[in-house]
């Protein structure tokens, strides 16, 4: 199996050598992030983008095993070389989304969805857990860990109609390192001010007051898992679906 990471630049020069499902999931990703009117609210993205910080991976069907292993061996090349790429930096992977996903599933189909391929992927890794992140989802401090490495993890969906800032072309899920977030929390000023426009920019993207779930890391009401993937509507899943998971595999 080989897996490879992309780069925007490596994007742009080679994208028609590519499978037409794969040059279509990154042109309307480039659509969406990087847009004229400057609308998208992920910031830090934004600018990751068009500064070429972002790496990109392709996977097939995510039902399959073999997304799994492509999934887990992509976190493993991105942890070792995502502090070299850039000040906001974060992977994406594309799943290629057939058309029976796409005419069937519901945002909660593609919910656990998520939460499964987060549970088998992490079944995959040898690396032991940080020490300072807990396992236990309903700590602040818990979030996905691969490779030894934190991230928080984006999922973005076809399915989604109300929230628009999670409605991507293909199911997508991004991982973002954590220490990209060093100075955008809320013990900096720039942090404060980053989170203060980006808030504004997602109501406005949405047409929607922000999910009642988005809060900052770390924070004692915060519960990291619960941003991860977004309803269309301010619901959250009873407990987290990637513990239950873990506990049944």
């Amino acid at each position: 199996m080989v897996v490879q990471l992309h780069a925007k630049t490596w994007l742009d020069r080679h994208l028609g050598e590519l499978p037409v499902w794969q040059q279509d999931a990154f042109s309307q990703f480039g659509d969406m992030i990087a847009d004229s009117d400057r609308t998208f609210p992920c910031i830090p993205g934004r600018q990751g983008f068009l500064a070429d910080s972002l790496r990109f991976g392709f996977a097939p069907d995510p039902r399959t095993d073999t997304a799994i292993e492509e999934v887990a061996a992509l976190l493993q090349q991105y942890g070792e070389c995502s502090r070299d790429t850039g000040k906001f930096a974060s992977l994406v992977i594309f799943f290629q989304t057939p058309d029976d996903m796409r005419n069937d599933y519901a945002v909660e189909d593609y919910e656990h969805l998520f939460w499964s391929i987060l549970s088998r992927v992490s079944a995959k890794d040898d690396m032991p857990w940080p020490g300072h992140i807990s396992n236990d989802p309903s700590h602040p401090s818990w979030e996905f860990c691969h490779s030894g490495q934190p991230y928080f993890a984006f999922c973005g969906t076809p399915a989604h109609q109300v929230r628009k800032s999670r409605r991507t072309s293909h199911f997508l899920i991004t991982f973002q390192p954590r220490w990209v977030f060093a100075e955008i929390n809320d013990s900096t000023p720039f942090g404060r001010n980053m989170k203060k426009l980006i808030r504004e920019k997602l109501v406005a993207y949405d047409g929607v007051p922000a999910h009642p779930s988005l809060k900052w890391y770390g924070q004692s009401d915060n519960l990291e898992w619960e941003q991860y993937f977004l309803r269309d509507d301010d619901s959250v899943a009873a407990k987290c679906p990637f513990h239950a998971m873990h506990k049944k595999g």
